[in-house]
């Protein structure tokens, strides 16, 4: 899906590591939460309590996920699944652009 219908969207921002990786909350009309976000290049560590879709829509992250030692790259088109309560690392050698599903 290229874009987003009958949405409501949250005005102030997410901002995280002194502004390198920002978002913006969606709210569906059927209750479902994402965001839509910018990474500027950076080594970065976030935790969960819902389980998340990362969707990449420009750009690449190497992605660690908790109890993994791999690390594995996603690029534009490309997308990967965070276990609900967990950690998970990144590495991101470029912007880039994604959108986070939260699944409840």
């Amino acid at each position: 899906m290229s874009e987003f219908k009958n949405v409501t969207i949250v005005k102030k921002a997410n901002v995280y590591f002194d502004g390198k990786v920002t978002s913006r909350t969606v709210l569906l009309a059927d209750g479902t939460k994402k965001t839509l976000g910018i990474m500027m290049p950076g080594d970065y560590e976030f935790g969960t309590e819902s389980a998340e879709i990362m969707e990449m829509l420009g750009g690449q992250m190497d992605v660690q996920l908790a109890g993994e030692t791999e690390w594995k790259t996603y690029k534009e088109g490309e997308s990967y699944q965070v276990p609900a309560n967990s950690k998970f690392k990144l590495k991101v050698p470029v912007v880039a652009d994604y959108c986070c599903s939260y699944i409840q």
